[in-house]
């Protein structure tokens, strides 16, 4: 293939990638409304398999709100099911504004340059601040939550940031997470630079002890896939956890958020 080929096969791809971006899009809500979990069955109408296990996560919670299926739903769910438990846990809240505030420092120490975070991290904290819980008018904030997150800026800014934080914790603690990384990369770092921090990278594992650990959170991931079992299979993060605070749903390749 000679050179001209392999540029014109390159925005061939690139162009039918933002084709599937733009479909996406308009298809689906950055963060949807709650809707209930039944609803699932809708998707699986001749899938015997899925329908039993929609029954079955059917029993265990109530409602289900979706998020975008474009490769940042892990961090979108995470974020938005995190901040919408604290506002309704004002103590734990400014634990957790605490840690987000002092995350700048923690990424420049390992080296992140400021021009690449900045940006990112005051439109977190401008969320985060906008969302402080108040006694008085909680819906009323929740509402501003659900608003913030389905501003396509907002929105991408704050799982940049979520992504920063996530690679600045693998790295910081490299001897321990380095022991579950495979394939073909030459540290951890690089595992970062093409994994983690880019946008539209899937999550998997390593990525939710990562954050959890870095935020001092605590998730409930539930495992819904073409698996013998009967059953949703539940993993919480970490894995020490009493009951967790908030839920995520796991297809292949998707996450969504969970209520009970």
């Amino acid at each position: 293939m000679d050179q001209n080929s392999e540029v014109n096969q390159d925005e061939l791809i690139i162009k039918q990638q933002k084709e599937i971006e733009k479909e996406i899009s308009e298809q689906f809500a950055l963060i949807s409304e709650q809707l209930p979990v039944d609803s699932l069955n809708n998707e699986y109408v001749d899938d015997p398999v899925y329908k039993q296990k929609v029954e079955d996560i059917s029993k265990k919670y109530r409602f289900i709100r979706k998020v975008r299926p474009d490769g940042n739903c892990f961090y979108r769910g995470f974020g938005f099911t995190i901040l919408e438990y604290l506002i309704k846990n004002k103590d734990e809240f400014t634990k957790f504004r605490e840690i987000v505030e002092d995350s700048k420092a923690k990424l420049l120490q390992l080296n992140f340059p400021q021009f690449t975070i900045d940006d990112f991290y005051d439109t977190i904290m401008e969320v985060i601040n906008r969302v402080e819980p108040k006694d008085d008018n909680q819906e009323i904030v929740l509402e501003e939550l659900y608003k913030l997150f389905n501003e396509q800026a907002y929105s991408d800014y704050v799982v940049v940031y979520l992504r920063l934080i996530t690679s600045g914790k693998l790295q910081e603690d490299a001897d321990f997470y380095s022991n579950f990384i495979e394939g073909n990369y030459t540290s951890l770092s690089d595992f970062c630079k093409k994994e983690v921090e880019p946008m539209y990278k899937e999550s998997d594992h390593i990525h939710i002890i990562a954050i959890c650990a870095a935020l001092g959170c605590a998730v409930r991931v539930e495992y819904m896939d073409r698996g013998s079992h009967t059953e949703v299979i539940a993993h919480d993060f970490p894995e020490s956890t009493n009951n967790p605070p908030i839920f995520l749903l796991y297809r292949p390749n998707h996450y969504d958020i969970l209520y009970k």
